[in-house]
């Protein structure tokens, strides 16, 4: 028997049994839109993250007083000591000019930027209110920081009672609009606006000089934070690395004793990719639960037709249908089950993966919706195919197995 014979007479078994066929194509379409939705999904979250990620600057490195490691924490100024391990070689753990000079001393290092950060009242036009004010290193800021300007400039290194302030505190935090070159009183003293940041954020940076000034209880020469930004972001990791060696040896620490820690940028991105990597294939496994559930139904639709159609296989081998005939007609019938199946659930799944998002509101990562792409529609496709072939290859197996007479004589 010829292949378009073969397979003329599995579209006629799924014609001729519609309900059964329609009602297990139904399973194959719920667990392959369920995936598809999922994997859209996903690849839209992965895509948006590493655009916001990707300005968060992957050649950044922060330095922060303290280290945790389980039952002990180091902490920074004025933060409690745990014990059961090293002792503290002096009251408060700090960052100061020495940690600036060692890190100067890096070769891999471009620009460093100390800042201090803290709460200060803040007034313009009648309207007061509190707000956070980071005092940065205007010489170096400006190449660190990864925030943009929707108006203004940034800090110059020459500059004097000058401030950038956020986008949000210049729109909407007083009663009128905060714009450039406005003077705005912060502890009792005025600063000209010079720059304003392309966000929604309330903070306010000026030169760490007069920041040391403005914010109570702050140290001279004392940091909260050192941002380091490297020259290879390629080589960000092996960078840290040689920082922290550099600074364990000249704050005199081991790794027992550490009382600072380091972070990169790149170090997020790469946990929270992976983060999201496993999230996404915890839920495409729930998803393929309900492909199971297909193939069972597709296995039990071939196993009726194979009783069904037991007098008619009795017939077609009586004529001269050969074994493999028999079997490629079963084959065929649960693989065009599971090809439509697999063409809807693509359907369904784009449709579900545009609803979601809907239905979820305002969810970060979500907000743009989810898109099928070429590799998800190819795999959808293959799986819902192998799905239909493989559950009914046992069925298959077993209708070219009949004896042309027992066929016969089945009532």
């Amino acid at each position: 028997m010829r292949l378009s014979k073969c397979l003329k007479h599995a579209f006629n078994m799924v014609l001729h049994s519609k309900l059964r066929s329609w009602l297990t194509i139904l399973g194959i379409v719920i667990g392959v839109g369920a995936v598809i939705a999922i994997v859209s999904l996903s690849e839209s979250a992965q895509q948006e993250m590493e655009s916001q990620l990707s300005g968060l600057g992957g050649d950044l490195i922060t330095l922060t007083a303290g280290f945790s490691r389980g039952g002990m924490a180091f902490r920074g100024p004025g933060g409690d000591f745990g014990g059961g391990g090293a002792k503290a070689t002096k009251e408060d753990i700090v960052l100061d000019r020495t940690d600036v000079q060692t890190l100067k001393g890096v070769p891999e290092i471009a620009y460093i930027d100390t800042e201090i950060r803290g709460s200060v009242d803040v007034s313009y036009l009648g309207r007061s209110g509190t707000v956070t004010l980071t005092g940065v290193d205007q010489k170096t800021w400006s190449h660190v920081t990864t925030e943009t300007l929707s108006d203004g400039r940034f800090l110059d290194s020459a500059d004097q009672n000058v401030i950038v302030i956020g986008g949000g505190l210049a729109s909407s935090y007083f009663d009128q609009p905060l714009g450039i070159n406005k003077m705005l009183t912060i502890e009792g003293s005025t600063y000209r606006v010079v720059g304003i940041l392309d966000d929604n954020g309330r903070s306010i940076y000026m030169p760490i000089q007069m920041a040391f000034q403005v914010i109570p209880d702050k140290e001279q020469g004392v940091y909260d934070t050192i941002i380091i930004k490297v020259k290879n972001e390629d080589t960000v990791l092996e960078d840290l690395t040689k920082i922290e060696q550099r600074l364990m040896v000249t704050r005199h620490v081991t790794n027992r004793t550490k009382d600072f820690s380091l972070s990169s940028n790149k170090q997020m991105q790469a946990t929270r990719a992976e983060m999201m990597s496993t999230m996404s294939m915890f839920l495409i496994a729930l998803a393929a639960v309900s492909l199971i559930v297909g193939a069972v139904g597709i296995a039990n639709t071939m196993f009726t037709s194979v009783l069904e159609k037991t007098r008619d296989i009795g017939i077609m081998k009586a004529i001269g249908a050969r074994n493999s005939d028999i079997l490629l007609i079963f084959l065929f019938n649960s693989a065009i089950i599971g090809l439509v199946g697999g063409i809807l659930g693509i359907i369904f799944g784009g449709v579900l993966s545009g609803f979601i998002p809907a239905l979820l509101g305002d969810v970060r990562f979500f907000r743009g919706g989810g898109f099928v792409s070429m590799n998800a529609i190819m795999m959808a496709v293959s799986v819902s195919v192998g799905v239909g072939v493989i559950a009914g290859a046992i069925p298959a197996w077993k209708a070219s197995k009949l004896k042309p007479v027992d066929a016969l004589r089945y009532e």
